[in-house]
């Protein structure tokens, strides 16, 4: 079981990441464009993957990571159940979603 303090450090740990928030939720961010986010009140971490990666995650890494409910689960953004996944899986998750939106200067 992870925690919000784990899941937290992971994110700053990938270069060019700053914190931010918007309305109740923290989010971790790229040159401003998000990959993931943390909501405090309900423990809820979510990262920003792309449907085929999120559809390899729930094939691979069952009961770990599921689609965010609605519209925005359909665009690939996932919850990371943190009472379930490891480290290991999250940090890959967390890994591609950080790709996702660094600019390639970084990679």
């Amino acid at each position: 079981m992870l925690a919000e303090k784990q899941f937290m450090e992971m994110a700053l740990s990938f270069p060019a990441v700053e914190q931010g928030s918007h309305f109740d939720v923290t989010d971790f961010r790229v040159r401003g464009t998000i990959f993931a986010t943390y909501r405090e009140k309900d423990g809820r971490a979510v990262l920003k993957l792309s449907p085929d990666q999120q559809r390899l995650f729930l094939e691979t890494a069952k009961g770990m990571l599921e689609p965010v409910p609605g519209s925005w689960g359909g665009k690939g953004w996932t919850l990371a159940i943190l009472q379930r996944i490891d480290a290991d899986t999250l940090r890959h998750a967390m890994s591609l979603a950080w790709r996702s939106v660094a600019p390639k200067s970084l990679l």
